[in-house]
C-alpha cells in the first residue's frame, strides 16, 4: 500500500487497525497463537517504510475473543510481543498497541467508539487527529476515524 503525498505530508500519527491490515484476518475466528498469526502480504514493507515517516505509530485493535473467554490475555500478549521483534526486524515501529477486550459494543474503548484514540492523545500529549491517518480494512475502522475526525484510508 501506498500512502497519497499529499496525505502523508499532513500527518504525524498513523493508526492501524490489527486484523486485516497487519494481519491475515481469520473470517469467523480469532488468532488465539502465535502460530496462527500471519503479517498481510506487503505489510513488514509498508511499516518498514512508513516508520521513517510518521512521529507516532499505534496499533488500534478489537480483541473480544478475550472477553469472550476464547483466548487469554496472556495469549494475546505474547501474540503482540513476537509480532512487535518481527515489525523491529523488518525494520518498522509501532509506538503502542491499544486494545479493546470488551464484548459490549457500547464499552467506550471499542472500536468504532473513539476511546482508544482519546487514550493515545493522553498519552502522547502531542497527539492531534486532524494530524492523524487511520488505516483498517472495517467499516468499523472507518467509522472510528470518522468519530476521531481523521483521515481514513482502506488497506489494499
Amino acid at each position: 500500500m501506498i500512502i497519497p503525498e499529499s496525505i502523508l505530508s499532513k500527518k504525524e500519527t498513523l493508526f492501524l487497525d490489527r486484523d486485516g491490515v497487519v494481519n491475515v484476518w481469520l473470517p469467523g475466528d480469532y488468532v488465539k497463537s502465535w502460530d496462527e498469526f500471519r503479517f498481510n502480504p506487503g505489510f513488514l514493507d509498508f511499516i518498514g517504510r512508513y516508520s521513517k515517516e510518521f512521529k507516532h505509530i499505534f496499533i488500534v485493535t478489537n480483541q473480544r475473543g478475550v472477553g469472550k473467554g476464547v483466548m487469554t490475555l496472556q495469549q494475546l500478549e505474547d501474540i503482540h510481543a513476537r509480532m512487535l521483534e518481527a515489525i523491529a526486524e523488518a525494520g518498522g515501529r509501532i509506538d503502542r498497541i491499544y486494545l479493546c477486550t470488551a464484548t459490549d459494543d457500547s464499552d467506550p474503548m471499542r472500536k468504532p467508539n473513539k476511546g482508544m484514540a482519546l487514550q493515545a492523545m493522553q498519552d502522547f500529549p502531542d497527539v492531534t487527529m486532524e494530524r492523524s491517518l487511520m488505516i483498517g480494512d472495517q467499516p468499523s475502522d472507518k467509522a472510528f476515524a470518522d468519530n476521531c475526525g481523521m483521515d481514513f484510508l482502506l488497506w489494499e
